[in-house]
């Protein structure tokens, strides 16, 4: 068993070993994993989220708005074996072995599941529901994933509770959007709560809206609700003229 093989299964074995921990198993139509590679496949994460602007699903589709931890043990096994294991393979066989990040857009079928498409970058706003969560250095691993066997060894560490973003959008979005909107109640976010700006920016000393997804809100929770309460708290104290957001993420 190589060094990349046993941090499948130890990851698998962990989260197994906690089923009413924040790994949420549930089939969602869509979904994505995100894999760190150094030739051979290094698995991080799989995330869920909602892609209408509508709650229930409902609405246009404003790719992926919000973003829960909702790690599916027998979907990530299933990814593993079937999709990310011979991707990385056959590019290794091909000569041009991936070194960094592989992101997975996967349907979620009654066949399994499917790919919708590849990416060799972190994912927005996806990436904000993992990042907080991680423990171990990013940068460390980055940097390892760039030589070649450079992963063997390594390990994750990640905080256990759950995480939840919820995203602010403009009014308008996505069939279009509205700028230059001042954007209030930033200072009143409480502590521990991760604001990351999408789609702002500074205009005569005020923060104002410059883009669709404006702002994404991420709170890390002992259990989903705990996490959902504390996102949703949060947005709402953040204002701006046409703000849109959903209510029914980790509902």
């Amino acid at each position: 068993m190589n060094e990349t093989t046993r941090l499948f299964k130890d990851f698998i074995s962990l989260a197994l070993a906690h089923p009413e921990g924040p790994a949420v198993a549930r089939a969602f139509d869509r979904t994505l994993q995100f894999d760190l590679a150094d030739g051979e496949p290094f698995y991080l994460e799989l995330r869920n989220g909602a892609l209408t602007v509508n709650d229930g699903d409902s609405g246009l589709d404003w790719k992926y708005r919000d973003w829960r931890r909702a790690t599916c043990v027998h979907t990530t096994g299933r990814v593993l074996r079937e999709i990310a294991e011979p991707t990385v393979a056959r590019m290794r066989e091909e000569g041009t072995p991936l070194s960094g990040i592989l992101y997975v857009g996967l349907m979620l079928t009654a066949d399994g599941p499917k790919v919708l498409e590849y990416n060799v970058r972190f994912g927005d706003p996806e990436t904000q529901a993992v990042l907080p969560r991680l423990r171990s250095d990013l940068l460390d691993l980055l940097l390892r994933a760039t030589r070649p066997g450079g992963l063997a060894g390594a390990a994750l560490e990640w905080d256990p509770r759950a995480a939840v973003t919820v995203v602010l959008a403009s009014g308008g979005y996505p069939a279009s959007s509205s700028s230059g909107d001042e954007i209030t109640g930033l200072e009143r976010v409480p502590a521990g709560i991760e604001v990351t700006h999408a789609g702002t920016a500074e205009r005569d000393g005020a923060i104002v809206t410059a883009g669709g997804r404006v702002l994404n809100v991420t709170a890390l929770g002992d259990g989903v609700p705990a996490a959902r309460a504390a996102a949703y708290a949060a947005a709402d104290v953040i204002k701006f003229d046409g703000r849109q957001l959903r209510r029914d993420i980790a509902a």
